[in-house]
């Protein structure tokens, strides 16, 4: 029955083989199938139909894994294996994870890696209020109205930056705590004040803190971690 269907993207995610916007550039690419039939962004499946992924069956069911990473200077958010440095290999572990949103390669600190495709959407968006904390330092010494231009919203390309706590730790450095995750949102805040950011490291997400992980090593999310960061 067409009740009993659901959308391709969802089913893939639910696989643990990717995302769902990363299962809705690869429907679009013709990568997957369903019984054969190359599908389009509007396919929906039901229990028993086969599903192939760039050329392998995926089903759902897998175990779900939770990883909190160090990520070093250098390595890019990405799972696409010919950039060299890819965080995918980097870790190399034993299965397919992806990360959630990305640290930019020239930034260090927390990122988290899994293979569920269903948390990604409610982590990501801003309007469920996950926050995300980090460590800042700037070129020359800040400004005694950096704090309430920063907080108020800055004017990029594509938006107004949504209100965000500072909090200035020293003549160079401060920390900031985001709800929202432009592309490069903290340098190009930073930049827009005249200000260059020299290092950034991502403390924390949510509830999942930074703190005991060595750098360039990561730990499994317990139960409890997990329940709290889906809540």
């Amino acid at each position: 029955m067409e009740d009993d269907k659901i959308r391709l993207n969802k089913f893939i995610s639910s696989t643990g083989y990717c995302s769902r916007r990363e299962a809705d550039r690869l429907i679009e690419e013709g990568k997957v199938t369903v019984d054969g039939v190359t599908a389009d962004l509007g396919t929906r499946v039901s229990e028993g139909q086969e599903v192939m992924v760039e050329g392998k069956t995926v089903v759902p069911g897998n175990k779900k894994v939770y990883l909190a990473l160090h990520k070093p200077l250098g390595i890019t958010c990405t799972t696409d294996t010919r950039d060299p440095d890819n965080i995918i290999d980097y870790i190399g572990y034993k299965e397919r994870i992806f990360p959630i949103g990305r640290l930019d390669k020239n930034s260090s600190g927390l990122i988290i890696l899994t293979n569920d495709g269903d948390i990604v959407n409610k982590l990501l968006r801003a309007e469920y209020g996950h926050e995300k904390e980090y460590e800042v330092r700037v070129d020359h010494k800040i400004g005694p109205d950096f704090k309430e231009r920063m907080e108020n919203g800055i004017p990029l390309e594509e938006m107004t930056t949504l209100p965000c706590s500072v909090t200035i730790t020293g003549t160079h450095t401060f920390r900031i705590i985001l709800k929202q995750g432009l592309n490069r949102q903290i340098r190009r805040m930073c930049d827009y004040l005249g200000y260059r950011v020299v290092k950034l490291r991502r403390i924390r997400f949510n509830n999942i803190k930074l703190d005991g992980i060595k750098y360039g090593e990561y730990r499994m999310l317990s139960e409890k971690e997990v329940r709290e960061l889906q809540s």
